[in-house]
């Protein structure tokens, strides 16, 4: 393990509590949550145990209650609230006097003057979380007004057209933006005029895939254009990558996959900028009825698909740390409720450290590595109620006390997103590692579509919101891509007022547009409109373009989901796609980027990842086969408490493994050229002040107490003794006091050593005392 400065920021969490030595899980920096009273005192605590200090408040919910009955200013803002259609208040929680807010001018401002004394206690950093606008909302007073004054023309009920729904969508992402870059701008301000001290700005949020399938709308890939927001924490966690989908016609939680294609989008969101991005993980989950065995099985699943996309490597190792190590939860028998299990514990702190050693420079991919983006725009998020279907009062399960209301048949198939799961399921169960492209960044960025060989595209779920995405398209096609569009021009939402049918050259759907782009006829486009009965239709199949291709599949992305005939019609368009492009004789594109045989999918129940001495890897079951997946070697395996040696590790459908390979001597390991090394391969614990001398090795092991912790060292031989005691000061290597002798386990044929203790106040200090020269031969 690599010593890494807090300053990195590698690792971190949230905790509305005051410090707790229980929970002190020994990551780079806290985000204490809330702006109460509190929160100066708050803030100092951590700081003196030595962490880099952010804070964390919501943005579009929280304990406002001053602001909304009219105490800050005069005016009661119960107007400014979300509001179904039929009047009723949209309420976070239980709780009836916190409403998620329509995010007005005053709101934003009351917003700056609650954050401030933050900046004043001297907070690094400021997460607003959560900026979120509810499909079913859009009927407040409040919104009313936004309406007239962003489209200049009277309000209309979301629910009365498509087109209503759609600009009302549009409006509550807006609203969002700029909410946070009126906060993020007036702060950033006031720290450098008042303290010339620089401040950051992150927003915490759920991904596209989540906020579209849960119907929120966010601003998500806005808040790139918001100089003032410095990044983003990927909100995904059991809880919203359990949300059941439907694939070859069963509706099932898949977290893992579900969980590998949300970390994608966040992933994608970010790649190609300057703007840091994390990784949440929780290791139970805002349910508070489920046992330790079902959160640890599936924070593993999310885990492991975090970790298969090595372009991030920072994360949010745990929200709320306190109710992880302090909550109570129902046992296994049914017997009431328990506390977290010493193993689990163990192992949540084994994996905690070892996160902020994922920056590899060595990464690779065994299986198939032709990665297949499937574009997702966040206008997936404007067009989610099915116009005259009544669903006021359904919310998707969000913070662990909103109910799931699933009466409504079509309320249901409306949940499960199946446009979207119907396009990436079928390939991700495959073994093909997709990833969710963020269509909005194709104008944003020069090159945004150079890493990718093969692109899925639908617009019957979603809908470009600028022409010029299509004229970038295109260029990548006759350059070498291979673009599979499916869909049928079905979607009512092809309707509302935008671009492609308004002035002067109309266009029926979206689609249309991008073909003539393409020089493909279009079916449906400006000729036939016109009455051109000439006018050519576009076949199913594929065309050559350029030195590329697209492959056209007429039906709504959401019946591939429905049976595994559809899956495999459209798994085969996609493997016909990449093989006529692979086999071709032209460069895949005119920059040269990938040989052709990049383009082979074989077809596998796995995906497998090196980061560095890292192997990652997870067994999805529903695919190909049912066999399990084997690993010989000689490993420390990660994901048990103990961190036991093994030489053959099996990995069965539906498990995953996370293992450090001790063979390993590329970039980032301990071993030298000579096959020769030692340090800390893993622990429980925060290393500091790890230094070998000619007789020694020490150092300080920080964490949460009282904590059963366990290290592996690579050493060279067995040692004479090891030895602890208290740390004093801040691990920096001063002298320790009540040195005792401490057990060890010595693996001769892996040259490792595993320790046991426990954490003290300040750490404790260990020292490995080595054999004599002449001793150890």
């Amino acid at each position: 393990m690599k010593e890494r400065a807090r300053a990195e920021e590698r690792t971190g969490f949230q905790e509305g509590r005051e410090y707790g030595a229980s929970y002190d899980i020994q990551a780079d920096f806290v985000m204490v949550y809330g702006i109460g009273e509190s929160m100066p005192r708050r803030i100092r605590e951590w700081a003196e145990r030595g962490y880099h200090v952010h804070l964390m408040t919501g943005v579009s919910w929280g304990g406002y209650q001053d602001y909304l009955n009219g105490k800050v200013d005069g005016r009661s803002h119960w107007d400014e609230a979300q509001k179904y259609q039929d009047g009723e208040t949209i309420i976070h929680g239980t709780s009836e006097d916190i409403p998620y807010m329509v995010p007005t001018i005053s709101y934003a401002d009351f917003l700056v003057e609650r954050i401030r004394p933050a900046v004043d206690a001297g907070v690094e950093a400021i997460h607003l979380e959560e900026p979120e606008f509810w499909v079913e909302g859009g009927y407040s007073e409040a919104f009313q007004r936004e309406w007239r004054n962003y489209y200049n023309e009277p309000w209309q009920p979301p629910h009365t057209s498509e087109d209503a729904q759609y600009r009302a969508s549009k409006l509550k992402a807006y609203l969002y933006t700029r909410c946070l870059d009126r906060i993020c701008s007036a702060l950033k301000e006031y720290s450098l005029v008042r303290y010339n001290r620089p401040l950051r700005f992150f927003v915490p949020t759920h991904s596209l895939i989540n906020y579209t399938q849960w119907r929120i709308v966010s601003p998500e890939s806005r808040l790139l254009d918001v100089p003032t927001v410095d990044g983003y924490i990927a909100q995904i966690w059991t809880g919203t990558s359990r949300t059941a989908n439907v694939y070859e016609g069963q509706r099932a939680e898949r977290t893992f996959e579900t969980a590998f294609l949300e970390y994608g989008i966040m992933q994608e969101l970010v790649r190609g900028t300057q703007r840091r991005m994390w990784f949440l993980h929780d290791p139970i989950e805002d349910d508070p009825k489920r046992t330790w065995a079902d959160y640890r099985e599936n924070y593993v699943k999310t885990l492991i698909a975090s970790l298969l996309h090595p372009a991030v490597a920072r994360y949010e190792v745990a929200p709320w740390p306190r109710r992880i190590f302090e909550g109570q939860y129902p046992s296994e028998d049914g017997s009431g409720k328990e506390g977290i299990p010493a193993d689990y514990a163990t192992m949540l702190l084994n994996v905690m450290h070892t996160l902020r050693n994922m920056e590899q420079e060595e990464v690779q991919t065994s299986g198939n590595a032709a990665v297949t983006g499937v574009l997702l725009a966040d206008s997936a998020m404007f067009q989610r109620k099915r116009i005259g279907t009544v669903t006021s009062g359904f919310m998707m399960k969000y913070d662990g006390t909103n109910e799931v209301e699933l009466s409504e048949e079509e309320a249901v198939e409306l949940l499960n997103f199946s446009a979207f799961y119907g396009l990436t399921l079928p390939l991700v169960k495959h073994g093909l590692p997709v990833r969710p492209v963020q269509l909005d960044n194709v104008r944003r960025f020069p090159g945004y579509l150079d890493d990718y060989r093969v692109l899925v595209l639908s617009y019957e779920f979603m809908k470009p919101e600028s022409p010029d995405l299509h004229g970038t398209l295109a260029q990548w096609v006759r350059e070498g891509g291979a673009l599979i569009y499916v869909g049928d021009d079905s979607d009512p939402y092809h309707g509302v007022r935008e671009w492609w049918n308004q002035g002067r050259r109309r266009y029926t759907s979206p689609r249309a547009h991008l073909f003539e782009c393409l020089g493909l006829p279009s079916g449906t486009g400006a000729e036939q409109a016109a009455g051109d009965a000439n006018a050519a239709a576009v076949k199913e199949g594929f065309t050559r373009v350029g030195a590329g291709l697209v492959s056209y599949l007429p039906m709504r992305p959401d019946r591939i989901a429905e049976s595994p005939e559809a899956a495999e019609r459209f798994r085969s368009a996609v493997r016909e796609a990449m093989e006529v492009l692979g086999s071709g004789e032209k460069p895949v594109n005119a920059k040269g980027s990938a040989p052709a045989d990049a383009l082979r999918w074989e077809p596998l129940n796995y995906f497998q990842l090196r980061r560095g001495p890292y192997v990652i890897a997870s067994v999805m079951s529903e695919s190909i086969s049912e066999t399990p997946l084997e690993l010989e070697g000689q490993f420390v395996d990660l994901l048990e408490a103990g961190l036991p040696l093994k030489e053959r590790v099996t990995v069965q459908p539906g498990q995953q493994a996370l293992l450090y390979d001790l063979a390993y001597a590329g970039p980032g390991s301990l071993l030298s050229e000579s096959g020769s090394g030692s340090g800390v391969i893993a622990a429980s614990s925060r290393i500091e002040g790890f230094r070998e001398e000619e007789r020694s090795m020490m150092f300080t092991a920080k964490g949460p107490r009282p904590l059963q912790a366990v290290a592996r060292i690579r050493c060279e031989a067995e040692p004479a003794a090891v030895s602890a005691a208290a740390a004093s000061g801040e691990g920096n290597g001063s002298a320790p006091e009540r040195n005792v002798s401490l057990p060890f386990e010595w693996d001769a044929k892996s040259r490792t050593l595993l320790l046991h203790y426990e954490h003290g106040d300040a750490g404790i200090r260990i020292t490995v005392t080595k054999q004599d020269t002449k001793e150890s031969r």
